[in-house]
């Protein structure tokens, strides 16, 4: 397995696909309020991330894309959010649905990336949506919200019952729609991540036919229908790919916000009410600093963990197994857990100036608390689940496991 710093995805004259997300991150910075106030990712900030090649890191090497490994992957994302937490979960997203284009079949991804290989592609995972059968495939009917980057994609993978002639549910699908065929319905306001743009899709009566939808069943077990099953990119486990891919923006949102109190502790910030005329020299900031840091760099770990085991896995016969793939959930939780906890020490830090709307660091606080809500992360849940795992009890509390 290819680590990061040698990905067989670049070129010898090209840098390493974490260098490239690291020279956009003073870009991404930058722009992040621009980002917030528009409810969308600057054009500038697509620009870049399209020239770097940072679109198509899960996108198939046939087609142009990097396939790289998750190790890489989430390397990548984690720099991203050092610099904008949104732009980061949009990466992290779209990447992601090129991977799951990469299950379907070839005449699927003929459709997607043979017609244009920079194509890129949203998901809503909830099946939002009523099914009819028709010949060849289904009939759709649906709203799907919180699609995030939907405005800068040109297809959507969503969340459907797939039903039979007599219309009884017997599976659940995620169905590759042309965005062209819907509506994008403005539904985003919330206090975090703003520049998600995660707005709601909205269709009506859409036909998919069947090589266009993915059974999330099967996928769970491993069984994808794409024909290149020597590609090992595309034999990772599933629900796994689908958690540990929103730990890699949390990562980078901690990394940017311990970044933002070093930068501000640089100005002789002094501690008000007290003697400390420079905070840096206050035995208090130095431990809650160094905790801080400590914990950034347990997440990372963790992530670091998750990832190895995925792509190890992926490069091995069998399909990852129950109790490893719990743990990955287990690591994700603790991600969100562990970076909460260090930007509340950022915060105290700062103090209440951490808030002023001209401080990032209240920006970063709102994106995490936002991001590390989502419902494949919850904490609770994830030691549930790894709980039951260790206990080798078989009944779980989800299946997306």
């Amino acid at each position: 397995m290819a680590d990061a710093g040698d990905s067989p995805e670049t070129s010898d004259d090209e840098p390493p696909l974490p260098e490239r997300a690291a020279a956009l991150v003073e870009l991404l910075s930058r722009n992040a309020a621009t980002a917030e106030q528009d409810r969308a990712l600057p054009d500038e900030n697509v620009r870049a991330l399209q020239e770097a090649g940072l679109f198509g890191l899960l996108a198939p090497a046939r087609f142009g894309g990097h396939q790289t490994d998750f190790r890489t992957f989430v390397r990548v994302i984690a720099e991203l959010g050092r610099g904008c937490g949104s732009t980061a979960w949009v990466v992290t997203l779209i990447n992601t649905c090129q991977w799951m284009v990469g299950l379907l079949p070839e005449r699927a991804q003929q459709e997607v990336f043979g017609v244009d290989p920079d194509a890129r592609v949203c998901t809503v995972i909830e099946p939002n949506a009523s099914s009819t059968a028709a010949e060849g495939g289904q009939v759709i009917t649906g709203r799907w919200a919180f699609a995030s980057g939907c405005g800068h994609c040109q297809w959507a993978m969503l969340g459907i019952p797939i039903v039979d002639d007599a219309g009884e549910q017997v599976d659940q699908g995620l169905a590759l729609v042309p965005m062209e065929e819907l509506e994008v319905v403005d539904t985003w306001f919330v206090s975090g991540m703003r520049g998600t743009g995660s707005n709601t899709l909205v269709g009506e009566e859409i036909f998919v036919p069947e090589h266009r939808i993915l059974s999330v069943s099967r996928a769970l077990r491993g069984d994808y229908p794409t024909e290149h099953d020597d590609e090992v990119l595309y034999r990772s486990a599933f629900a796994p790919v689908l958690i540990i891919i929103l730990a890699a923006p949390l990562l980078g949102l901690a990394r940017g916000g311990l970044d933002a109190v070093l930068e501000g502790l640089g100005k002789d910030k002094k501690i008000a009410y007290t003697f400390y005329a420079d905070s840096r020299h206050a035995p208090s900031t130095q431990m809650q600093l160094a905790e801080a840091a400590q914990l950034i760099d347990t997440a990372e770990l963790h992530l670091t963990r998750a990832a190895t085991d995925i792509d190890t896995w992926a490069a091995g016969p069998e399909y990852m197994p129950e109790f490893h793939r719990a743990r990955v959930r287990m690591d994700t939780g603790s991600i969100a857990v562990r970076t909460r906890e260090a930007l509340d020490l950022l915060l105290n830090i700062g103090g209440a100036g951490s808030f002023a709307e001209a401080n990032p660091l209240q920006r970063i606080w709102r994106d995490q608390e936002v991001a590390g809500r989502h419902a494949v992360i919850n904490p609770a849940i994830a030691t549930e689940v790894y709980g039951r795992a260790l206990l080798g009890i078989e009944d779980q509390v989800t299946p997306i496991i």
